[in-house]
């Protein structure tokens, strides 16, 4: 922080937000690889097919061929928004939920790391009730074909229009499930970095270690989780005009897992993992780096402002 400075809550969530929307537009094509590989089962029948990917390589090769570099970027706007209004929701709800339980507690009691945990999963559970809808849409438009493809406002109207209001929070249910993703990831890092610091006999952690070990216990979160990642997207998912005549819709995230194990086993709830665990361990360390640059030019910026309104006093 620049001289001593410090951000207010508000600052460090329009830092965090821009760094998260910077890191999701540098990441992007592994999260449209990724969606498009959880929708589409993969089966020696279908394997020669220019919409099902084999591997990450494979996929940007297809989607490059098919739809052009645009392709890797369908749905931006919307995947853009879902970042920054799913950071607010979660900035908002997290301090009125820290802010309550304070306020109630003895003068000087500190708040627990598993209470820490806990206000931090009921944020993330409010965000996602309040945020969904924009993951629904880029959702559908992650996977819907070039030519059916259409512009998110087109896209909610449709959903609605087919589904009603509801489809607009479809798979809601695995999503307030994965928020517990965070609480996995902080176990595990606590856990890894007992033992590293152990092994290298140090009493501290070099941000070189921080960085693998939180990349380390990211991607074991993610293992542990991306089933339910899987079955989430194929519950948003809404399947091509080509394949909707032989797709028969899913009753719900336990539907999805058991119909998906029956036709390609263990594996078909982990495709598409690779670049699902690319993209978090990059977007984190983008996250990070470009949130540390933005909190300091935040600050200089809100001085500005604070100088200005006390000129305007004056």
């Amino acid at each position: 922080m620049a001289g001593g400075s410090k951000l207010s809550p508000f600052g460090h969530a329009i830092a965090g937000t821009g760094g998260a929307m910077f890191a999701l537009t540098c990441t992007y094509p592994l999260d449209i690889i990724k969606t498009r590989m959880q929708v589409r089962s993969r089966t020696a029948a279908n394997a020669s097919d220019p919409n099902v990917y084999l591997s990450t390589t494979d996929a940007v090769q297809k989607i490059l061929k098919t739809e052009g570099l645009p392709g890797l970027y369908a749905g931006l706007l919307s995947g853009l928004l879902g970042t920054a209004s799913q950071n607010f929701a979660y900035f908002y709800w997290y301090t009125f939920i820290r802010t309550g339980y304070v306020n109630r507690q003895p003068a000087g009691v500190a708040i627990s790391t598993i209470m820490e945990l806990l206000i931090g999963a009921g944020a993330g559970a409010l965000a996602q009730i309040f945020t969904i809808p924009v993951a629904v849409v880029t959702t559908r438009q992650q996977t819907m074909p070039l030519g059916e493809r259409q512009d998110l406002t087109s896209t909610a109207k449709e959903i609605v229009d087919e589904e009603g209001w509801t489809g607009l929070w479809k798979g809601l249910k695995p999503s307030l499930v994965l928020v517990i993703n965070p609480a996995i990831t902080y176990g595990m890092y606590s856990r890894i970095q007992e033992v590293v610091l152990k092994a290298f006999k140090r009493k501290d952690m070099t941000p070189g270690l921080v960085f693998l070990v939180g990349a380390l216990a990211k991607i074991l979160a993610t293992v542990v989780t991306y089933p339910y990642i899987m079955a989430k997207v194929r519950l948003q998912w809404k399947p091509s005009k080509k394949d909707a005549e032989t797709h028969k819709p899913y009753t719900g995230a336990i539907d999805v897992l058991k119909r998906v194990f029956e036709k390609e086993g263990l594996k078909g709830w982990y495709t598409g993992m690779q670049a699902q665990i690319s993209k978090a361990v990059i977007s984190q360390a983008l996250l990070f780096m470009v949130k540390d640059q933005l909190e300091k030019y935040t600050i200089v910026l809100f001085a500005l402002l604070a100088k200005q309104k006390h000129h305007k006093v004056k």
